[in-house]
């Protein structure tokens, strides 16, 4: 396939500076922290005391600073309240309006070799080429996280790729976004996230540690994350019920993205939910993801 770059994704940086950055952060964020070095950029989730993801943010630590990406429109909000927190420590938090994150789809081994990117790369783990960032999220997806001019300078010989193709790509990788409309309705491991290196049981405390340590050492959750396709023709919003032939709700979707056949989306329904499914009246057909998913 052809490399393809999407210039534009609706994420924004928030950025924590000061010299109590990873103390703090590793004391909010389910994943520990205090360890990451600048190789790897793993999800974390921020978490209410019932264990609820307030936001999911993709951490890359740089020399002075540490960048959390996160959808743009929880953003500001999540800046603000993860600020109260800070306390006397010698943190800095906001809003890094001058950073973007743009997405590189579909670029072959020789490709990446040419443009100083190791083919080799594993998922999460970070290249730093200038100012840019460029972070592995799968086989053939690539974030690029940095200052807007290098990002619009990046690649100007390849075609571009519309928004909807580079969520796509992370749906299909079993990526969850949380955005206004489903903060705090998700324990960690409906999400997936102990499946994603999201979550560390074995650091110290952090908001809602109890809850999730809880369902992990009970080997048990009612409802994880699954992928559905979806030939319906109008947008799916996040936090549409997704609902069985008889109209009891079931789940919740995550979020969706446009696709060939109508829409795919990430959704988290019930393990003794019985088929069919639909969303808004339009049916659902079950996609593989690229790990397992426990159904205790």
């Amino acid at each position: 396939m052809t490399p393809r770059y999407c210039p534009s994704l609706p994420y924004a940086c928030i950025e924590a500076r000061g010299a109590d950055s990873a103390r703090f952060l590793n004391g909010q964020m389910s994943r520990a922290l205090d360890t990451l070095d600048a190789s790897r950029a793993p999800l974390a989730g921020w978490h209410d005391p019932r264990g609820r993801v307030r936001a999911l943010l993709r951490v890359v630590r740089r020399a002075d600073r540490w960048w959390l990406v996160t959808p743009a429109d929880v953003a500001a909000a999540t800046a603000k309240r993860l600020a109260m927190f800070v306390l006397r420590a010698a943190v800095k938090i906001e809003v890094a309006a001058d950073i973007s994150v743009a997405a590189l789809l579909d670029a072959d081994d020789g490709w990446l070799a040419s443009h100083g990117l190791p083919s080799a790369t594993p998922e999460n783990a970070v290249v730093t080429l200038g100012a840019l960032a460029y972070v592995r999220l799968g086989p053939s997806l690539w974030h690029l996280i940095g200052p807007r001019a290098a990002i619009d300078a990046f690649a100007p010989e390849l075609p571009r790729a519309p928004e909807s193709d580079a969520q796509l790509a992370e749906i299909r990788l079993g990526l969850p976004a949380i955005g206004t409309p489903v903060v705090e309705h998700f324990v960690a491991q409906m999400l997936n996230l102990d499946l994603l290196d999201a979550v560390s049981f074995d650091k110290g405390c952090y908001p809602g540690q109890e809850v999730i340590a809880r369902v992990h050492n009970l080997g048990s959750v009612k409802r994880r994350m699954r992928r559905y396709g979806c030939e319906a023709h109008a947008p799916i919003a996040p936090g549409t019920a997704v609902s069985t032939a008889d109209g009891t709700n079931v789940g919740e979707v995550v979020r969706a993205a446009r696709a060939d056949r109508g829409f795919e989306l990430l959704a988290v329904v019930e393990h003794s939910a019985l088929n069919p499914l639909a969303v808004g009246g339009a049916p659902l057909r079950e996609l593989p993801l690229p790990y397992a998913i426990p159904t205790t």
